[in-house]
């Protein structure tokens, strides 16, 4: 049994452990973990600090979870864009994969809830299911491995999955959606990079959303994946009490670089179901990435993205920087509220065309046409 296996065997990941361990009520824990499971591994529970800080909240259940918010449990319609059990096709040359339901740590405001911790909903015999719907469907050129998280597979069902991908001729990029980097960083180990390296291009998605989840196991683990040829990327999902504030966020977005992590999204939080809590006005996104640009290198700014209810997909938002028009003028604003003019130009109606210049002769009686650089000269 190797080390991350272990790990998860000794994780908090039952009403009695809330009871015991962190002296819920007995009632509420366990409407709690069966409202959604709990698991917590050792690993990410020794980055907790204080309770409710940063890292607690997103791993430790809370009763808000049980309100009646009145959101949806599927805010992405998921299910309505799955054809086979195992798929999700929302946009026309990549779907989302779904491998396995389990996850080494369960997020509180995951959006998958309704499905995460379920084998009976992500299970591995859709696995065959969902490789033939992309054997069938030559525009898909982009396969997310997802779930639940693919790396709670083993390295050999991995591998098989990774195996049969590639035996598809239109396939041309795989990504791995997997948040082991973050909360169990011994999951990345030599074996699992050296299978990796067999199937590239192989991109990773990984998801830290705070600080201080930048450990030094978690930097050996993004530093393997980058050595064996992946490209690292990190959505992280903002969240009040957890980055809801521009210099944590900052501190995030560097500290990310710093392990060769490229930010990539920042998601505004999904309206799901018992998850509410989490949830601040898109005015706080804004303002986030309106004290990242300009004060920090343009690597560590992600895009600021809401995933559109109702399956829309990932809509950008960005700060006002244009103030208005002046005429032909664009008015803009930068980093430090400074105002300038950009002079713009008008589009070309439709079948012009700029006049031809007519050829002259130089002395040597060669024909050229004038450049401008002569035509300047010509007028003095």
């Amino acid at each position: 049994m190797e080390l991350w296996q272990e790990l998860l065997r000794q994780s908090v990941d039952s009403a009695k452990d809330l009871v015991d361990r962190f002296g819920f009520n007995k009632e509420l824990a366990e409407r709690l973990n069966s409202l959604f499971h709990i698991r917590i591994n050792p690993y990410y529970l020794s980055l907790i600090r204080y309770p409710g800080d940063p890292i607690w909240l997103q791993c430790i259940p809370d009763a808000r979870e049980l309100e009646h918010d009145g959101l949806p449990e599927d805010p992405l319609a998921e299910d309505s864009q799955s054809p086979v059990p195992s798929i999700v096709h929302r946009y026309p040359d990549r779907v989302l994969f779904l491998t396995t339901s389990q996850c080494s740590m369960y997020c509180r405001f995951c959006t998958r809830k309704r499905k995460v911790g379920d084998s009976s909903k992500i299970n591995m015999k859709y696995i065959q299911d969902g490789i033939d719907y992309i054997a069938k469907h030559p525009e898909v050129r982009d396969v997310i491995l997802s779930g639940g998280d693919p790396l709670m597979l083993t390295d050999y069902l991995l591998e098989r999955i990774l195996k049969g991908l590639r035996s598809i001729p239109h396939v041309e990029i795989i990504r791995l959606g997997t948040k082991m980097p973050c909360v169990l960083p011994q999951r990345i180990t030599p074996k699992l990079c050296k299978m990796i390296r067999k199937y590239h291009p192989i991109y990773v998605n990984t998801h830290f959303n705070h600080p201080w989840e930048c450990t030094p196991e978690a930097k050996r683990a993004c530093e393997m994946l980058a050595d064996a040829g992946c490209p690292v990327g990190n959505q992280a999902v903002l969240m009040k009490g957890v980055n809801d504030d521009p210099d944590v966020m900052l501190e995030l977005m560097r500290k990310l670089l710093a392990m060769r992590v490229r930010p990539y999204y920042l998601y505004q939080a999904d309206a799901t179901k018992g998850t509410n809590y989490f949830r601040t006005p898109v005015s706080k996104g804004l303002e986030i990435m309106d004290k990242l640009r300009g004060h920090t290198s343009g690597l560590a700014i992600p895009y600021f993205v809401i995933d559109a209810p109702g399956g829309g997909g990932k809509i950008p938002l960005l700060p006002q920087y244009v103030i208005g028009r002046a005429g032909k003028n664009i008015i803009l604003r930068n980093y430090k509220y400074e105002i300038f003019t950009y002079p713009d130009l008008e589009e070309e109606p439709l079948g012009h065309h700029p006049p031809v210049e007519k050829p002259f002769k130089r002395k040597n009686g060669r024909s050229q046409r004038k450049s401008e650089t002569e035509k300047a000269n010509l007028e003095f």
